[in-house]
């Protein structure tokens, strides 16, 4: 169904184009929130999901507010109604100083696949994020998310509410909500959250099925209040309209390519899509801080896999993230230059019907954007795995043994040169940031790979 409407979008746009500007009203915020325990605590009077690093060690904040209005609802790209009231929370990480602000604002549709708010961009980036200087918003958009905050905490969340008292039974008004959230990172809302820092950019992303809000967010709203410089898809999204005045990016990992070759779309002006060798939709990188935030959501499960439930050994181990910091960042230049973005083949498939990932004999993936971990391979990573709850996102990681290492590696040289040679290229192309590539050289040299 979410197809056949992203579909229907793309064949009216000339109706959506003509459409009058609708008014998002800026939101009354409240707080920082502050917390009354530390986690964790049974009483839950802290933020749910704050971060586990050390912020303060590194120049940033961390904060809650709670933001509340009157939202809209949209109809095939065009107003329904007005007048919805919502109230929901954002949690800001900023830099404490101008002076480290880059001036890109990331805000974030949290993701509740698992009936709760999980940040899972801000579980890959972070911390690049940091490094680099951008602030962080995590958007809590939508009702499965809302009702676990408050059954979480009634004490802290129980106020929120975004189905104006049970009348709205979907997650129609999840759009203003986000744009709501934008308006008061620009700084038009009754008080400042940003603690004075001006957000020259604004880059709306999703992982999942908030990749698929905001997809349709882009085909059948974004035209009627453009709001965002820039949309991040991860790891999903459909088809995108093509007469965007605003750029989006999808960003895939192997995971997300089930029968996708059909409906891939061509690179333009707007849109880019990168397809990255080896990777799971939820991989090693997020399984961190899946541990981490189970020990911090008082009375949570941690969200990772329990041992032996997936039919291989969970996680892709190959550096999503590396790709994602490389992309953001162009995403930035691409907003302040207009530039777009270098292409990236894409992942190759066999001709078969259906057709499949096409393999070398290892069982990797070919095609797509090949980072050293891949290119060079120490284990099987892939996209796929079976077994009981999430277990097909997570994709595997299966080690060779060492005679297969000694047969690709006949020596440390030549391991770590081959590597060398990859990460060159990867940065050279512009698919990787040279921190990442100084990690995956070092990683190469330090390792027994190739030693006798």
């Amino acid at each position: 169904m979410r197809f056949r409407i992203t579909a229907l979008a793309i064949g009216c746009v000339a109706f959506l184009s003509a459409q009058p500007r609708v008014e998002v009203a800026p939101p009354i915020v409240a707080g920082p929130i502050k917390w009354t325990v530390k986690p964790p605590d049974p009483s839950h009077g802290y933020t749910f999901n704050p971060t586990y690093l050390d912020l303060a060690a590194k120049g940033y904040i961390e904060e809650e507010f709670f933001i509340e209005g009157k939202a809209n609802r949209y109809s095939n790209g065009a107003l329904l109604d007005s007048g919805h009231a919502y109230k929901t929370r954002i949690v800001v990480r900023r830099p404490t100083s101008a002076k480290k602000f880059n001036g890109t604002a990331i805000l974030e549709w949290a993701n509740v696949t698992g009936s709760r708010d999980l940040e899972m961009d801000w579980f890959q980036v972070a911390d690049h994020l940091v490094r680099s200087g951008y602030a962080w918003i995590g958007v809590s958009a939508q009702r499965v998310g809302v009702n676990a905050l408050k059954a979480w905490s009634p004490d802290r969340y129980g106020s929120l509410d975004v189905t104006e008292g049970g009348k709205i039974t979907d997650d129609a008004i999840s759009y203003d909500i986000m744009v709501a959230a934008a308006l008061a990172v620009r700084g038009k809302s009754n008080q400042e959250l940003m603690g004075g820092l001006k957000s020259e950019r604004l880059i709306a992303t999703g992982h999942s099925q908030s990749a698929g809000r905001l997809a349709n967010y882009v085909n059948q709203v974004h035209a009627l209040n453009p709001t965002f410089d820039g949309v991040m898809l991860h790891g999903g999204g459909g088809a995108i309209r093509a007469d965007l005045d605003v750029r989006v990016w999808k960003l895939l990992a192997e995971t997300d390519l089930r029968g996708y070759p059909a409906a891939r779309q061509p690179d333009t002006n707007t849109l880019r899509t990168w397809e990255v060798a080896g990777t799971s939709h939820v991989d090693a990188q997020s399984s961190l801080h899946f541990v981490e935030l189970g020990k911090l959501n008082a009375g949570l499960p941690p969200g990772a896999p329990a041992a032996g439930t997936c039919d291989k050994p969970p996680f892709s181990q190959i550096p999503f993230h590396y790709v994602f910091a490389a992309a953001f960042d162009l995403m930035v230049k691409w907003i302040k230059t207009g530039t777009p973005p270098p292409s990236a083949p894409g992942i190759e498939f066999t001709t078969a019907t259906p057709p499949a990932i096409a393999r070398d004999e290892d069982g990797n993936a070919l095609g797509g954007i090949r980072l050293a971990q891949h290119a060079v391979p120490t284990a099987v990573n892939t996209g796929q795995n079976r077994g009981t709850a999430f277990c097909m996102l997570y994709g595997s990681h299966v080690d060779f043994d060492r005679a297969r290492l000694a047969t690709l590696y006949p020596s440390h040289k030549a391991y770590v040169d081959k590597v060398k040679d990859v990460t060159e290229k990867n940065l050279k192309a512009g698919y990787i940031l040279k921190p990442d590539a100084d990690t995956t050289i070092a990683a190469a040299e330090k390792s027994e790979i190739g030693k006798k």
